[in-house]
């Protein structure tokens, strides 16, 4: 199996980004699943999932936390997050995804519009005491159970526009959740309100019909 980087710097990697989602989350407010996606959008996971040095063992996950904050115009504190003994679900959720992601060698972008967001790794931290094979074995079911569903037109769209779920969300004005919601099917979007879908297709520079399934 080919992994993303030398495991020479897998353990440097899980803490940091196990500290910077804890930092993110607990220390400065940011919505786990909003973060990520800056995490995404700012291309600081471009560097980390290809093992560049410096994000994954050159600086610290606040810092590199802090980097991802500035970049989208989010007030830092730039201070430290404090040590605890024991460590939280949403450092748990950092750690084990940078584990899945070096061992996969997927990008973070696709494992998170398949399903694996990082608010539901949050919810699997019933196994942070289970070998990471557990999780790994979770995480391949639900990625491959997303290759199995039809991928949304809006989906498509999207991504062949060059937006993130977050981007989108932000020139739209509709909500990040509700986008998640209508890429993965969860909500129809044929039954949404007109506005929300207009609004989708004026952004996306398409028609109304074009959305839907």
């Amino acid at each position: 199996m080919i992994t993303a980087y030398n495991e020479s710097y897998l353990n440097d990697a899980r803490e940091n980004m196990g500290d910077m989602m804890d930092y993110a989350v607990n220390e400065c407010g940011c919505d786990p699943d909003v973060f990520f996606d800056w995490f995404i959008s700012t291309k600081v996971a471009d560097k980390f999932e290809n093992g560049n040095p410096r994000y994954v063992a050159g600086m610290s996950g606040i810092e590199m936390a802090n980097v991802v904050l500035e970049r989208v115009g989010f007030s830092t504190k730039k201070g430290k997050t404090p040590r605890r003994i024991d460590k939280s679900r949403e450092y748990w959720a950092g750690w084990i995804l940078a584990y899945y992601q070096w061992l996969k060698n997927l990008r973070f972008e696709d494992m998170m519009e398949n399903g694996l967001k990082i608010s539901e790794v949050m919810n699997m931290y019933i196994l942070h005491e289970a070998d990471d094979s557990k999780f790994v074995e979770c995480a391949d079911k639900i990625l491959e159970g997303a290759k199995e569903r039809k991928i949304s037109k809006l989906q498509t769209i999207r991504k062949a526009r060059g937006f993130t779920q977050q981007q989108l969300s932000e020139a739209s004005g509709v909500s990040l959740r509700m986008i998640q919601l209508y890429e993965q099917k969860q909500n129809d979007i044929s039954k949404a309100q007109v506005n929300v879908v207009i609004s989708l297709a004026k952004t996306l520079g398409c028609q109304v019909e074009d959305l839907i399934n």
